[in-house]
């Protein structure tokens, strides 16, 4: 047997295997982890200054599913709060979770908490 013969049916397997699929954001559920009601939720990739409204953001407590979808995994959420005006939760992994909780403390900022 000719050694690019012998390479040819031993790489033959790993031809055959699933490519990994590649992350990308998909739909998850948004939930309110504030103590405030917050105006509607508008999202950007992460670095960029294009902003699109995503959903009306659910009553404080409360969780809403939003069908979202993008090859990118990193994004900006920005939401008005009342009594304070917008508020940013930067860098937010939308890539393989089920839930993203938007946290709000006035002494520490904005911050999420993933799959609750």
């Amino acid at each position: 047997m000719s050694i690019l013969r012998f390479i040819a049916i031993a790489s033959l397997p790993a031809a055959l295997l699933p490519s990994p699929a590649l992350a990308q954001a998909s739909p998850f559920v948004l939930v309110n982890g504030t103590s405030a009601d917050v105006g509607e939720v508008q999202i950007r990739r992460a670095g960029t200054q294009d902003w699109r409204k995503l959903t009306t953001g659910p009553s404080a407590g409360a969780r809403g599913s939003v069908d979202f979808k993008d090859p990118d995994c990193a994004f900006d959420l920005q939401a008005s709060v009342p009594g304070v005006g917008p508020v940013t939760w930067s860098g937010v992994n939308l890539c393989d979770v089920k839930s993203v909780v938007l946290k709000r403390d006035s002494q520490a900022g904005a911050w999420v908490d993933y799959d609750e």
